[in-house]
This record gives C-alpha cells, structure tokens and sequence, in this order.
C-alpha cells in the first residue's frame, strides 16, 4: 500500500453505481411485489452492499482500511433496468471511492445470484464512480492574482555556515507544489531585531506570506515568536494548533513547538518548526488550506 501517514484527514465522499439489467417485465414484478423465491431481492442486495463497503480492504490488496462514516445503497429502478447507487463517506486520509466501487459490485452481484432462478438472461453492467469529493484537490484556491512568499531560515549555525538547510528548502517545494511564486529566500542568525527587521521589510515590499523556519522550540536562543507575535495585527490561533496537532499524530514531541501565524496588514506571517520533519509536516498540515485567506481577503487586497 502507498504511504498515505502525510496526508491530512478531511471529509471525504463518494458515490458509485451499478445496473442489473433483467430481460422482463415479470422479474421486475417479482421484485416489487417481493415474491422472488430466495426473499426480498433489494433488502438483501443492500445489506450485501453495506458489509461489502466495510470489508473493501479485505479484498483489495491496496486498499487501506479506514473508518466508515456513513453509507446509503439507494435502487433505482428504470424499466427492465435496476440502479444501484452507493454512497460512503469517510474522515480519513484517503478516499472512499473503491469502497463505493466495491459496494455496488457486491449488491449487484447478490441481485443476479437472488434472480437467477426466475431469469437466466439477467446482465451486470456500467460499474463506475459517479462522482468524488474531498481530499487536497478539493481545497485547491484559484487566484485572480499570482500569490508571493518570502522564506526566512532562523538559526545561528546555519547562518554561520556550520549546517546546511533542509528545512527551508523543503518549504519552498511545497509552496512551489501550491504555484507560490517564491520572491526570496534568506538565512539569519536567531537575533528577534534581525528576525524583525527582514520581516518588516517583506512587509513593506507586500510579500503575501512571509514564512520562518527555526527558533519556535525552547532554547535560550529560540526567539522566533518573541519576534513574530509583537508584529502581528491578528494572530490566527488555528495556525499554531493545526500544525501541532497534525505533528502529534506523527511525534509526541509535537507538542513542544510554539509554532504560530497571524496577519500583519494583508500580509500572512507563520513561524514554524527549524527542523526538516517538523517543518515538512507543518506545510502538508497548512497548505493549500491556509491560501483560502487570500480568497477571503481578495476584495481589500484589490483596494490596497
């Protein structure tokens, strides 16, 4: 199975069909009058259908097994044609699509086992996804204008050329991945007037986001957010605690980060972990999500 422990949980929907198609009018009598030998054709072709979806993963290799919020198998039934639709929903990681697949094949598949015996030209055909929601995709934001970003690296030994970064660069793929246009990237020592200082002038230059990497942990020397919070107009709670929770799923150490993001005029500033794994994990924790703001923001940013 692919690695799916980076992705971030979201509400995620699919909805699958099937047809069964029969050769007469009389099966499809038999059905609603429920008089089929074997018992109620579409009640069991639903419970069919529902332990299907719960047991996907058990039958397809690559399937990851994943919570099961809901489901609903609805029967359509169009002249000598029977709909199934399936629908799942999850909040997970991944998405439900095969579940839905699955589901519709299996209450399909006990449909035609249940008619046989009264009809021996019945046909299974058109499986396939009608339609999926949620995931990254979904939140993907569509700018009228092209966003910017500045990233900061914060640390003494880099900026005295004792370490390479890799947290740095691991932001700017990530920012690259979501089209952000990246106007600069620089290197300071951990002092909170530097820190300042850079930040004040990505703001006058009206850089949409300014990200930090570095000094957010509980050194002497990690002044991140003693540099940052001063700055900020309205600090966005929900920065910090998003990315602290998605990296408590990955590491107990989580919780020890003061990462944090707020707003300094239409400017996005977010201070987050020094490290390569905690700063990787805290983009794929906020991005693209956090180019919503723009969005939200459009109509003072056009008046600026």
């Amino acid at each position: 199975m692919i690695d799916i422990t980076s992705k971030t949980k979201t509400h995620r929907i699919a909805i699958a069909q099937a047809t069964v198609s029969v050769s007469r009018q009389e099966t499809i009598s038999a059905i609603q009058n429920k008089s089929v030998p074997k018992g109620d054709v579409l009640e069991a072709s639903r419970v069919a259908g529902l332990f299907a979806v719960k047991r996907t993963s058990d039958m397809i290799p690559d399937c990851h097994p994943l919570p099961v919020e809901y489901t609903q198998i609805r029967f359509i039934i169009d002249q000598l044609n029977i709909i199934i639709e399936t629908e799942v929903h999850t909040i997970y990681r991944t998405g439900v699509e095969v579940e839905a697949m699955h589901g519709a094949s299996v209450a399909a598949l006990t449909l035609y086992d249940m008619l046989k015996p009264i009809d021996k030209e019945i046909e299974i055909k058109n499986i396939k996804l009608l339609r999926k929601k949620g995931g990254k995709s979904q939140y993907a934001e569509k700018m009228s204008k092209t966003i910017t970003a500045a990233v900061m690296v914060c640390s003494d030994s880099i900026a005295a050329g004792k370490k390479q970064d890799t947290a740095g660069k691991a932001i700017m793929a990530k920012l690259e991945k979501c089209e952000v246009d990246i106007r600069d990237y620089i290197i300071v020592p951990d002092e909170i007037k530097t820190i300042q200082e850079n930040v004040q002038a990505y703001y006058e230059q009206k850089t949409d986001i300014i990200i930090l990497t570095g000094g957010t942990g509980l050194s002497p020397r990690d002044v991140t957010p003693e540099a940052i919070r001063p700055m900020l107009d309205r600090e966005i709670p929900g920065i910090g605690e998003t990315a602290r929770n998605y990296g408590q799923e990955q590491t107990p150490y989580s919780m020890l980060s003061r990462s944090l993001g707020g707003l300094k005029g239409n400017t996005l500033i977010v201070a987050l972990p020094g490290s390569t794994r905690g700063a990787a994990e805290s983009m794929d924790a906020l991005f693209p999500y956090l180019l919503h703001l723009f969005r939200v923001m459009e109509p003072m940013r056009h008046d600026d």
